[in-house]
Protein backbone atom coordinates (compact mmCIF):
# COMPACT_ATOMS: atom_id res chain seq x y z
CA UNK A 1 0.00 0.00 0.00
CA UNK A 2 1.29 3.29 -0.93
CA UNK A 3 1.75 5.77 1.85
CA UNK A 4 -1.03 8.17 0.51
CA UNK A 5 -3.79 5.06 0.19
CA UNK A 6 -1.97 4.29 3.88
CA UNK A 7 -2.54 7.44 5.35
CA UNK A 8 -6.59 7.61 3.50
CA UNK A 9 -7.22 4.30 5.27
CA UNK A 10 -5.71 5.86 8.62
CA UNK A 11 -8.02 9.00 7.83
CA UNK A 12 -11.01 7.24 7.17
CA UNK A 13 -10.63 4.96 9.90
CA UNK A 14 -10.00 8.09 12.30
CA UNK A 15 -13.31 9.61 11.13
CA UNK A 16 -14.96 6.35 11.66
CA UNK A 17 -14.67 5.33 15.25
CA UNK A 18 -13.20 8.86 16.19
CA UNK A 19 -10.10 6.95 17.62
CA UNK A 20 -7.38 4.72 16.33
CA UNK A 21 -4.87 2.81 18.00
CA UNK A 22 -1.48 2.59 16.24
CA UNK A 23 -1.79 -0.95 17.16
CA UNK A 24 -3.94 -2.07 15.42
CA UNK A 25 -3.42 -0.02 12.38
CA UNK A 26 -0.09 -1.74 12.35
CA UNK A 27 -1.98 -4.94 11.96
CA UNK A 28 -4.91 -3.69 9.72
CA UNK A 29 -2.14 -2.22 7.25
CA UNK A 30 0.65 -4.55 8.08
CA UNK A 31 3.49 -2.10 8.38
CA UNK A 32 5.51 -1.23 11.35
CA UNK A 33 4.96 1.18 14.29
CA UNK A 34 7.50 3.29 13.15
CA UNK A 35 5.45 3.82 9.65
CA UNK A 36 1.99 4.33 11.38
CA UNK A 37 4.11 6.81 13.89
CA UNK A 38 5.21 8.73 11.37
CA UNK A 39 2.10 8.83 9.04
CA UNK A 40 0.15 9.77 12.12
CA UNK A 41 2.62 12.49 12.84
CA UNK A 42 2.39 13.97 8.90
CA UNK A 43 -1.44 13.78 9.39
CA UNK A 44 -1.41 15.60 12.47
CA UNK A 45 1.29 18.37 10.80
CA UNK A 46 -1.57 18.62 8.27
CA UNK A 47 -3.99 19.33 10.71
CA UNK A 48 -6.61 16.15 9.71
CA UNK A 49 -5.89 14.13 13.17
CA UNK A 50 -4.68 14.53 16.74
CA UNK A 51 -1.84 12.68 17.34
CA UNK A 52 -1.83 11.26 21.22
CA UNK A 53 0.10 8.66 22.74
CA UNK A 54 -0.56 5.08 21.01
CA UNK A 55 -2.76 6.01 17.96
CA UNK A 56 -4.50 9.26 16.87
CA UNK A 57 -7.46 11.14 17.55
CA UNK A 58 -10.16 13.20 15.45
CA UNK A 59 -10.72 16.45 15.87
CA UNK A 60 -14.54 15.98 17.01
CA UNK A 61 -12.61 15.61 20.22
CA UNK A 62 -11.17 18.46 20.47
CA UNK A 63 -13.29 20.67 21.48
CA UNK A 64 -16.15 20.65 24.46
CA UNK A 65 -18.69 21.88 21.90
CA UNK A 66 -19.18 19.36 18.78
CA UNK A 67 -19.94 21.58 15.44
CA UNK A 68 -22.92 20.48 13.83
CA UNK A 69 -20.89 20.72 10.59
CA UNK A 70 -18.36 18.42 9.41
CA UNK A 71 -19.50 15.55 11.05
CA UNK A 72 -18.77 12.39 9.60
CA UNK A 73 -22.08 10.46 7.84
CA UNK A 74 -24.33 13.37 9.45
CA UNK A 75 -27.32 12.46 7.14
CA UNK A 76 -26.96 9.30 8.74
CA UNK A 77 -26.63 10.04 12.28
CA UNK A 78 -29.68 12.18 12.28
CA UNK A 79 -31.88 9.50 10.69
CA UNK A 80 -31.05 7.23 13.40
CA UNK A 81 -31.74 9.98 15.92
CA UNK A 82 -34.94 10.44 14.45
CA UNK A 83 -35.53 6.09 14.75
CA UNK A 84 -34.42 6.79 18.33
CA UNK A 85 -36.63 9.31 19.21
CA UNK A 86 -39.50 7.07 18.88
CA UNK A 87 -38.53 5.34 22.02
CA UNK A 88 -38.81 7.93 23.91
CA UNK A 89 -41.83 9.15 26.47
CA UNK A 90 -42.40 11.27 28.87
CA UNK A 91 -41.08 10.68 31.85
CA UNK A 92 -38.46 8.06 31.47
CA UNK A 93 -34.50 7.92 32.99
CA UNK A 94 -32.65 7.48 30.45
CA UNK A 95 -28.84 6.97 30.00
CA UNK A 96 -26.51 7.78 26.97
CA UNK A 97 -22.96 7.66 26.21
CA UNK A 98 -21.06 9.73 24.25
CA UNK A 99 -20.13 10.66 20.67
CA UNK A 100 -21.93 12.23 17.54
CA UNK A 101 -24.52 10.27 17.03
CA UNK A 102 -25.43 10.59 20.73
CA UNK A 103 -24.82 14.35 19.52
CA UNK A 104 -27.50 14.08 16.89
CA UNK A 105 -29.91 12.66 19.71
CA UNK A 106 -29.97 15.21 21.48
CA UNK A 107 -30.63 17.59 18.92
CA UNK A 108 -33.54 15.84 17.71
CA UNK A 109 -35.31 15.79 20.86
CA UNK A 110 -38.86 17.35 20.80
CA UNK A 111 -39.19 20.57 22.48
CA UNK A 112 -42.33 19.47 24.48
CA UNK A 113 -40.20 16.38 26.00
CA UNK A 114 -40.00 15.86 29.65
CA UNK A 115 -37.89 13.22 30.55
CA UNK A 116 -34.29 12.97 33.00
CA UNK A 117 -31.37 12.46 30.75
CA UNK A 118 -28.19 11.33 32.65
CA UNK A 119 -24.58 11.02 31.05
CA UNK A 120 -20.84 11.76 31.58
CA UNK A 121 -20.73 13.22 28.71
CA UNK A 122 -19.39 17.01 28.73
CA UNK A 123 -20.80 18.01 24.89
CA UNK A 124 -23.66 15.79 25.29
CA UNK A 125 -24.33 17.70 28.72
CA UNK A 126 -24.39 21.32 27.44
CA UNK A 127 -26.42 19.69 24.32
CA UNK A 128 -29.10 18.45 27.19
CA UNK A 129 -28.67 21.78 28.74
CA UNK A 130 -30.28 23.61 25.64
CA UNK A 131 -33.47 21.60 26.17
CA UNK A 132 -36.62 23.83 27.73
CA UNK A 133 -38.32 20.64 29.35
CA UNK A 134 -35.92 18.19 30.00
CA UNK A 135 -34.09 17.51 33.58
CA UNK A 136 -30.27 17.06 33.20
CA UNK A 137 -27.83 14.58 35.18
CA UNK A 138 -24.18 14.78 34.77
CA UNK A 139 -22.07 11.67 36.49
CA UNK A 140 -19.46 13.29 37.34
CA UNK A 141 -15.64 11.87 38.72
CA UNK A 142 -12.54 12.30 36.86
CA UNK A 143 -12.43 13.84 33.21
CA UNK A 144 -11.25 12.02 30.53
CA UNK A 145 -9.67 14.93 28.32
CA UNK A 146 -9.46 12.84 24.82
CA UNK A 147 -13.11 11.54 24.98
CA UNK A 148 -14.41 14.67 26.59
CA UNK A 149 -16.65 12.19 29.20
CA UNK A 150 -16.14 11.17 33.02
CA UNK A 151 -14.56 8.41 34.06
CA UNK A 152 -13.15 6.39 37.21
CA UNK A 153 -14.74 4.31 39.49
CA UNK A 154 -17.20 6.87 41.28
CA UNK A 155 -18.74 7.36 37.68
CA UNK A 156 -19.22 3.87 37.26
CA UNK A 157 -20.81 3.50 41.22
CA UNK A 158 -23.28 6.29 40.32
CA UNK A 159 -24.35 5.07 36.87
CA UNK A 160 -24.49 1.27 39.27
CA UNK A 161 -27.52 3.19 41.66
CA UNK A 162 -29.34 4.08 38.33
CA UNK A 163 -32.35 2.03 37.28
CA UNK A 164 -32.88 3.51 33.81
CA UNK A 165 -35.55 2.75 31.13
CA UNK A 166 -33.26 2.95 28.27
CA UNK A 167 -29.58 3.06 27.37
CA UNK A 168 -28.72 4.49 24.55
CA UNK A 169 -25.18 3.19 23.83
CA UNK A 170 -22.98 5.19 20.69
CA UNK A 171 -21.33 1.97 19.38
CA UNK A 172 -18.08 1.99 18.07
CA UNK A 173 -18.18 -1.18 16.09
CA UNK A 174 -20.36 -4.68 16.50
CA UNK A 175 -20.52 -7.79 15.20
CA UNK A 176 -22.46 -11.20 15.23
CA UNK A 177 -19.62 -12.99 16.47
CA UNK A 178 -17.62 -10.14 19.09
CA UNK A 179 -20.49 -8.24 20.13
CA UNK A 180 -20.27 -4.91 21.12
CA UNK A 181 -16.84 -4.05 20.98
CA UNK A 182 -14.48 -0.21 21.38
CA UNK A 183 -10.98 1.02 21.63
CA UNK A 184 -10.90 3.27 24.87
CA UNK A 185 -10.99 1.01 27.83
CA UNK A 186 -12.14 2.97 30.75
CA UNK A 187 -15.18 4.19 28.26
CA UNK A 188 -15.44 0.26 27.48
CA UNK A 189 -16.19 0.18 31.69
CA UNK A 190 -18.76 3.12 32.05
CA UNK A 191 -20.56 1.55 28.67
CA UNK A 192 -20.57 -2.03 30.62
CA UNK A 193 -21.77 -0.31 33.88
CA UNK A 194 -24.90 1.95 32.02
CA UNK A 195 -26.00 -1.42 30.32
CA UNK A 196 -25.87 -3.27 33.80
CA UNK A 197 -28.30 -0.27 35.34
CA UNK A 198 -30.78 -0.09 32.30
CA UNK A 199 -34.06 -2.31 31.81
CA UNK A 200 -33.75 -1.80 27.97
CA UNK A 201 -29.97 -1.34 25.94
CA UNK A 202 -29.97 0.74 22.36
CA UNK A 203 -27.09 0.49 20.39
CA UNK A 204 -27.06 3.46 17.88
CA UNK A 205 -24.75 2.67 15.05
CA UNK A 206 -24.05 3.89 11.47
CA UNK A 207 -24.03 1.14 8.86
CA UNK A 208 -20.20 1.28 8.10
CA UNK A 209 -19.70 0.05 11.72
CA UNK A 210 -21.55 -3.08 11.51
CA UNK A 211 -19.67 -6.03 10.91
CA UNK A 212 -16.48 -4.18 12.10
CA UNK A 213 -14.49 -5.27 15.35
CA UNK A 214 -12.56 -3.20 18.07
CA UNK A 215 -9.67 -4.74 20.46
CA UNK A 216 -11.65 -4.11 23.49
CA UNK A 217 -15.49 -5.58 23.97
CA UNK A 218 -18.48 -4.43 25.51
CA UNK A 219 -20.80 -6.92 25.62
CA UNK A 220 -22.16 -9.94 23.86
CA UNK A 221 -25.46 -9.37 21.64
CA UNK A 222 -27.40 -11.52 23.89
CA UNK A 223 -27.23 -8.06 26.20
CA UNK A 224 -28.77 -5.62 23.72
CA UNK A 225 -32.52 -5.36 22.82
CA UNK A 226 -31.83 -3.48 20.04
CA UNK A 227 -29.63 -1.90 16.83
CA UNK A 228 -30.95 1.30 15.14
CA UNK A 229 -29.00 2.00 11.98
CA UNK A 230 -29.90 4.24 8.84
CA UNK A 231 -30.53 0.78 7.40
CA UNK A 232 -34.17 -0.23 6.41
CA UNK A 233 -35.02 -2.99 8.77
CA UNK A 234 -35.44 -5.83 6.17
CA UNK A 235 -31.78 -4.84 4.84
CA UNK A 236 -29.92 -8.04 3.95
CA UNK A 237 -26.78 -6.90 6.42
CA UNK A 238 -29.15 -6.91 9.60
CA UNK A 239 -30.67 -9.84 9.22
CA UNK A 240 -27.83 -11.93 11.07
CA UNK A 241 -28.46 -9.48 14.33
CA UNK A 242 -32.32 -10.53 13.66
CA UNK A 243 -31.27 -14.13 14.11
CA UNK A 244 -29.58 -13.40 17.16
CA UNK A 245 -31.99 -11.82 18.79
CA UNK A 246 -31.80 -8.42 18.54
CA UNK A 247 -34.81 -6.30 17.13
CA UNK A 248 -33.74 -3.78 14.93
CA UNK A 249 -34.91 -0.38 13.19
Amino acid sequence: MLKKERQAYILHKVNLHNRVLSSSLCTEINVSEDTIRRDLQELAEEGKVIKVHGGALSHSFNHVYFSSDGVYSQNHKKTIAQKANALISNGMFILTSGGTTIMELARSLPPQLKATFISGSIPVILEYMQHPNIEVILIGDKISKNSKITIGSEAIAKIKQMNADICFLGTNAIHTEHGITDNDWEVVQLKKAMIESSKMVVCLSIAEKVNSVQPIRVCGLDEIDMLITELPADDPILKPYIDAGVQVA
